[in-house]
C-alpha cells in the first residue's frame, strides 16, 4: 500500500491559495516568567536528583536550554500553500488522500488556526495558524478535496495551554 502521508514526489501544482506563517510560535515572555520557570526547573532537578532519576534531571535542563536556545533565534518563515493535489508546509507535501478531514477554529485575534486530521492513527493533528488569510477562502478551496469537521470549532486544549502559558 502507497503511503501518502508525507512526500515530496508527487505534482503539486500550482498554489489556488498560499500564505507564509512562522517555523514555530514565538513566545513574548516577561521577566518573571524566566524567575518562574527557573524556579519550578531548579526545583525538578533537585527533585530528580534525591529520588535518584538522573534521566530526569537532564530532560529538565534540556527543556531549559532548548527554550532559551528558541527565544534568542527568530523562527524562519514558512509558505503553506493549498494546491490540487494537496497541501504544502514548507517542504513537507500533503496528498488529500491522506487527509481524513480538516477544519478551522477562528476566534480573532488570539485564536486563527486549521487543523488537518489524518487517516493514519500514529499521525498527529496537523494545527497550521492562518494569520492574515481569510478562514472562508481557505474552507472554499478545501471542501472539494476533504471533509470538514463541523464538531472541532476551538482550538485544542494542548493549543490553549501552549498560548495561555506561553509554552
Amino acid at each position: 500500500m502507497e503511503d501518502t502521508t508525507q512526500t515530496t514526489s508527487f505534482e503539486t501544482g500550482r498554489a489556488n491559495v498560499a500564505w507564509e506563517i512562522d517555523e514555530y510560535t514565538r513566545q513574548t515572555r516577561s521577566r518573571n516568567w524566566y524567575l518562574v520557570a527557573g524556579i519550578i526547573g531548579v526545583a525538578l532537578i533537585v527533585y530528580s536528583i534525591a529520588s535518584a532519576n538522573f534521566l530526569f534531571a537532564v530532560i529538565i535542563l534540556m527543556i531549559g536550554i532548548i527554550t532559551l536556545i528558541t527565544d534568542f533565534k527568530q523562527p524562519d518563515r514558512v509558505t503553506v500553500a493549498i494546491t490540487p493535489t494537496g497541501l504544502v508546509v514548507g517542504d513537507i507535501a500533503y496528498d488529500f488522500r491522506a487527509v481524513r478531514d480538516f477544519s478551522l477554529a477562528y476566534e480573532p485575534p488570539e485564536v486563527k488556526i486549521l487543523y488537518l486530521t489524518f487517516r493514519q492513527f500514529w499521525q498527529p493533528m496537523l494545527a497550521i495558524p492562518l494569520e492574515d488569510t481569510d478562514p472562508n477562502v481557505v474552507r472554499a478551496e478545501l471542501l472539494p478535496y476533504c471533509l470538514e469537521n463541523l464538531d472541532r470549532t476551538s482550538e485544542t486544549l494542548t493549543e490553549t495551554i501552549k498560548r495561555v502559558y506561553k509554552l
